[in-house]
């Protein structure tokens, strides 16, 4: 028992003596196609772009922080109530709900070339107009990562909210609930690039 012990200690600290931490910032944009569920409302297209810090901590996994701006909602022709004629006419709608996002992502390397990441997110609402919605939203996200030799990395990433956002929206003279299919989430499908600087002497 004490061979082994002594045994696995020395394995630990041979793999701590050689791991090697580093720090490097980065930035992250792309197009955001987003939906909110259990709506008439199609997918809008739209864009993100943040900054993130990546702390590398073992040759496989990184933790990396990051703060984004990310547009995102829905739009299309969905059915509001007249209450004079007593009927359903359709109404063009554009959602737009803006938020700053804080996550904290796990990555995953494989290779030198690919990763995957996945992490909390903490949405905090910056744009809302006309529409009754959440001032915040709690999201998973996750993703994949392909990195070029000039050390630019394609990103492709869900994220799925877990909090009703939007209950209503402003139609000129009242507001006017949703068609009642559900809680409404956030779905959003991203596509986009990030690029990381080397910082000298952010070593062990």
């Amino acid at each position: 028992m004490k061979k082994t012990l002594l045994f696995a200690f020395l394995i630990l600290a041979t793999i701590s003596a050689e791991a090697q931490v580093t720090f490097k910032p980065g930035i992250r944009a792309g197009a955001n196609f987003s939906q909110i569920t259990n709506t008439d409302l199609d997918t809008k297209t739209d864009f993100y772009i943040g900054a993130f810090g990546a702390l590398k901590l073992t040759r496989f996994y990184t933790l990396q922080p990051e703060i984004n701006y990310s547009r995102q909602g829905g739009k299309g022709d969905i059915s509001v109530y007249d209450s004079n004629t007593q009927e359903y006419n359709r109404k063009n709608v554009d959602v737009s709900l803006n938020y700053v996002s804080l996550s904290a992502m796990n990555k995953f390397t494989f290779s030198d070339q690919f990763n995957i990441h996945v992490g909390p997110t903490f949405d905090i609402i910056t744009k809302s107009k006309n529409y009754n919605s959440t001032e915040v939203d709690m999201c998973i996200a996750a993703g994949v990562g392909y990195t070029l030799p000039m050390g630019l990395t394609i990103e492709a990433r869900v994220k799925k909210g877990i909090i009703d956002v939007v209950d209503s929206y402003y139609t000129g003279n009242s507001y006017d609930n949703f068609n009642d299919y559900g809680t409404t989430t956030n779905l959003v499908f991203s596509l986009g690039v990030s690029y990381s600087f080397d910082v000298k002497g952010a070593t062990k």
